[in-house]
């Protein structure tokens, strides 16, 4: 049974002294910080000072960086889940990986609970802190202890220390930690909600800062060789979460081009960090994993964008890995034909019939859009999460020469404006999205379980994602017949069955619309979303 552990009582008495003495000075602004972001009532604190606190606190590198490759453009923050959990999600489904978290409890326990909700069987560690150990330093120390206690070669590769909102604020510099113990890795992370802006981005903290570990080690000697032994034809690292098929789907693609797939970044095994280094051409299936490609660039590996989504997609995407792995033009052309002619064929034979506004934060929006548009429909408007980068930047060419909007960084309200313009037979977006767009009795599906879940590359991707589409749009008729059975029952605050039609009281909500403002809208208003 998956639990959270406490790994130390921060209450308990210790004789053990730092091992390094902190710069006085540097250690004196960061007591200011961290008692400014407890004065300021911790993580329900704005961003700009959690922002604040931590550069005063020395992270000032830390939070550029962020901005540098997550940018946010037009919102602050999109309206998603604490970001924490896209990289706790990677670090819990690696093998032989540990876990800890420093953080507010009530984050570490929502944290811990959606993961574990969501298939989790492993155990978190977890080291709380109160005002006195947050304000001294002594969380530092805390989690030092318990990364100790945790180190052990027999059962873990590697422990993961990640920063919640708080800790990054104070400046508990994880970067002191030592980078192995008795051989088991030490990698720490800052995936604070005021400077990560989603949760997929926070798998792209923690994949680039295991990545550049595993480079090190690489350069430094021999490293372990995969699970399954060392691929006999170049490979192609493909980057991002994707359903389990695509890898197959997209291996047999490669080889008549001589290239084989190569691991998933994120990865499930520690060992498969040097596998995916060790590649010909990097896929960056995902195009947001920013701190991971600059790792590959690093170890001199080109890059490739997209995906083989749909036909056209198929075909763009083969030219250009064949051509960056220097393959002959004669090998490029057979795939090519194989698996172009293959998908236009799948197209055709499961048509999507339908206007369609297509929104999400996983990060795979824009090839999704290309699969839906190549498929037929009428789809008018593509939200995502994410930010705009140089390798989505072919994705989002393609879907606007076709006429339909692209926005990045799109908000809840952008997403709902973009269906209420549109008047779609579907909608498909997140799980607000979905609850509005029912509400009016049109049908909705929810992109992350719904649609991201299943095969999008090559032929394979055409008939997976039209059944289930065209059987949503063919439930309008159902909803049409619900909306009027539950007709004159009213909505909202008024819905139900009464004797009287309950009376809206006006002066107490604005009285406490007034109130709760600054805190109504996070994007808005800059406030702490998550952790």
């Amino acid at each position: 049974m998956a639990t959270t552990t406490l790994i130390r009582d921060p209450h308990v008495p210790r004789d053990e002294v730092p091992t390094t003495a902190p710069d006085q000075d540097a250690e004196l602004a960061r007591q200011a910080a961290a008692k400014s972001a407890v004065d300021g009532a911790g993580c329900h604190a704005g961003a700009e000072q959690m922002k604040a606190a931590a550069k005063a606190a020395g992270n000032t590198e830390l939070l550029d960086g962020f901005e540098r490759d997550y940018p946010k453009g037009p919102h602050e923050q999109p309206q998603s889940m604490c970001p924490a959990f896209g990289s706790l999600r990677v670090g819990l489904r690696m093998r032989r990986v540990g876990t800890i978290l420093s953080g507010s409890a009530c984050c570490v326990y929502g944290l811990t609970f959606t993961s574990h909700f969501y298939g989790a069987r492993r155990s978190v560690g977890y080291v709380p802190f109160n005002s006195e150990t947050l304000v001294t330093g002594k969380l530092y120390e805390d989690i030092r202890d318990a990364v100790h206690e945790m180190a052990k070669p027999d059962e873990y590769d590697a422990i993961v220390v990640t920063n919640l909102c708080v800790p990054t604020a104070s400046g508990i510099p994880l970067k002191a930690l030592p980078e192995q113990i008795d051989g088991v890795r030490i990698v720490g992370i800052d995936v604070p909600g005021f400077g990560v802006p989603t949760h997929a981005e926070a798998k792209d903290v923690l994949s680039g800062a295991m990545l550049k570990y595993a480079r090190d080690e690489a350069s430094a000697g021999p490293v372990m060789a995969p699970r399954d032994g060392v691929s006999e034809k170049p490979t192609v690292s493909l980057v991002g979460e994707m359903f389990p098929a695509d890898p197959v789907i997209i291996g047999q693609m490669l080889e008549p081009m001589g290239l084989a797939a190569g691991p998933v970044v994120p990865v499930r095994e520690w060992r498969e960090l040097y596998a995916a280094l060790d590649c010909a051409v990097v896929a960056g299936i995902h195009p947001f994993y920013t701190a991971s490609f600059r790792e590959f660039a690093a170890a001199g590996r080109p890059i490739v964008g997209s995906a083989p989504v749909g036909a056209d997609g198929v075909d763009a995407w083969l030219s250009a890995i064949g051509e960056k792995a220097n393959i002959a033009k004669s090998k490029i052309d057979a795939a090519r034909n194989a698996f172009v002619n293959a998908t236009r064929g799948a197209l055709a034979a499961n048509p999507i019939k339908g206007r369609i506004t297509l929104s999400g934060y996983e990060g795979s929006e824009l090839l999704v859009g290309r699969l839906l548009v190549e498929a037929g429909a009428d789809l008018r408007y593509v939200g995502t999460a994410c930010p705009k980068t140089a390798f989505s930047k072919d994705d989002a060419d393609w879907l606007e020469a076709h006429g339909v909007k692209v926005q990045y960084r799109a908000s809840l309200e952008q997403d709902i404006a973009a269906f209420e313009e549109f008047k779609p037979d579907l909608a498909i977006g997140t799980t607000p999205v979905v609850q509005h767009v029912k509400e009016t009795g049109t049908p909705a599906l929810y992109f992350t379980n719904l649609i991201s879940a299943r095969p999008l590359m090559g032929p394979a991707g055409a008939g997976s994602v039209a059944t289930v589409i065209n059987a949503a749009i063919a439930n309008k008729e159902r909803f049409d017949k619900m909306t009027a059975f539950f007709d004159g029952v009213g909505h909202g605050d008024t819905s139900g069955v009464w004797e009287d039609t309950p009376q809206i009281n006006t002066t107490f909500r604005k009285k406490y619309a007034a109130r709760t403002k600054i805190a109504k809208n996070a994007v808005d208003a800059g406030e702490a979303v998550g952790t």
